[in-house]
């Protein structure tokens, strides 16, 4: 069964024009026709990420994104990039909490040889899975952590937020890295059975965007993915169920730092829910951009903060709202601690202007107009929408959200949530304990 959807002109922001068809297997296949270039992108989405690992079994799925280009059963180990990179074409791979993507962009001409490469590995990478390729990958991706996590300033302020932030079991409470002890002991077996469980057509959209002949796509689509079989029943992505941070929670950590950082948490929620777009516009009014609240504060008028950012990131299951802030030299953690409190009583007490949201709001769209300005932001988009919002064309509902949110919105959640307990990390040069703000300082 197909559907289709049309664009509507008459919008300021563009549906995605976009035809949907499912295989007998259970891949999921959306196309997109955009003519103005001569490129294509092949984005493939698979719905697993470090959410649906296990405590004591993390990393799996951000190696498997690594695994996947190791070759398959007719491609050479290194011959994937190789032969992509020959017809002019780049790849690579990304993992989150919630979905593991690959995608290549390359010459129009190029799309049968990336189908082809896809489905290969799609339904015959266990033949030549063996364990030199996985100490091979868990190498690489131990690295990888230790050039983005462990000897990295500041690095590890995730992964002490998160643990302490959410639950112990919930699937968002661990890094989608995993740890170095979880990667050390993935066994082949493990490692074959993530694979089997998750990397199945049934479990996978294929987005197919830019210059390419609807027809010609179908019948290669059909031709090197059709005989793959379905997987098992997969399992159920992990449900959350509601919890409250009880209580302020005040952490140190020390780091190789020169300065040290302060990190306010706040649990918010999930992508899409009804108070996401209004924390979005929070976080952008706080400490969006230079003129911001937080930044023209701290770091214009004051000059006592480095830098200042605020980010609500909102995920499939679940949420936080995070503000932090690096002092000058000559000036304490505490202090801008008692700085950002002020300026959200500000807002809790007072609102905010009407201009204050309209830049939000202005800022806001012309950053969702850039990404779908590429083909490959456009194929992004229509994953996302498929995946999170259970329909591809979501593009005007998800602008709208934000074209909504009114001032009363901005001070309402700003009391619902950011005056609600909340984890206070901070980063301290090694020997300066004394520098974390607790409880009790003033």
């Amino acid at each position: 069964m197909m559907t289709a959807a049309h664009a509507s002109g008459a919008q300021t922001v563009p549906r995605i024009q976009f035809e949907k068809t499912t295989l007998a297997n259970g891949l999921e296949v959306i196309l997109h026709e955009d003519h103005s270039t001569p490129i294509v992108v092949v984005n493939t989405w698979y719905k697993v990420g470090s959410g649906d690992e296990k405590p004591g079994r993390t990393g799996f799925a951000h190696l498997f994104e690594h695994i996947m280009f190791m070759g398959s059963q007719n491609v050479p180990v290194g011959a994937f990039d190789k032969w992509l990179e020959a017809a002019g074409a780049n790849n690579n791979g990304s993992t989150t909490e919630d979905r593991t993507n690959y995608y290549e962009s390359m010459p129009s001409n190029a799309l049968p040889l990336a189908l082809w490469l896809d489905a290969d590995r799609m339904g015959q990478l266990l033949p030549v899975m063996d364990q030199k390729k996985l100490d091979l990958q868990r190498d690489v991706v131990k690295n990888e952590r230790r050039q983005r996590v462990d000897n990295v300033p500041y690095g590890k302020w995730n992964e002490t937020i998160i643990s302490a932030l959410f639950p112990a079991n919930h699937p968002y409470s661990w890094p989608v890295i995993g740890s170095m002890t979880d990667l050390g002991a993935a066994s082949l077996e493990d490692v074959k059975g993530f694979f089997r469980t998750y990397y199945a057509p049934n479990n996978a959209t294929m987005i197919i965007s830019g210059d390419f002949n609807r027809d010609s796509a179908l019948v290669w689509v059909n031709r090197y993915f059709g005989a793959i079989p379905r997987g098992p029943q997969l399992p159920p992505r992990p449900v959350v169920a509601p919890f409250t941070v009880p209580r302020d929670m005040f952490l140190v950590l020390e780091d190789r730092v020169t300065l040290p950082r302060l990190y306010h948490t706040w649990h918010s929620g999930k992508i899409y829910a009804p108070d996401d777009a209004p924390l979005d516009l929070l976080a952008d009014i706080l400490a969006g951009d230079k003129n911001s609240r937080l930044y023209k504060r701290l770091v214009f008028e004051m000059q006592v903060a480095q830098d200042v950012t605020a980010f609500n990131n909102s995920t499939k299951l679940d949420g936080y709202f995070n503000v932090w802030v690096t002092p000058k030299p000559g000036h304490t953690p505490a202090e801008m601690a008692g700085l950002v409190t002020e300026e959200i009583n500000k807002i809790v007490k007072d609102g905010i202007a009407p201009r204050e949201l309209a830049r939000a709001q202005n800022t806001r769209r012309s950053s969702f107009l850039d990404r779908m300005a590429s083909v490959f932001g456009k194929s992004d988009r229509l994953a996302e929408y498929n995946y999170f919002a259970g329909n591809p064309d979501y593009s005007q509902q998800d602008a709208a959200r934000y074209d909504r949110v009114t001032t009363a919105d901005i001070q309402r959640v700003a009391a619902q949530y950011l005056t609600k307990p909340k984890v206070v990390l901070t980063i301290v040069p090694q020997g300066k304990k004394e520098l974390m703000v607790s409880g009790g300082t003033k």
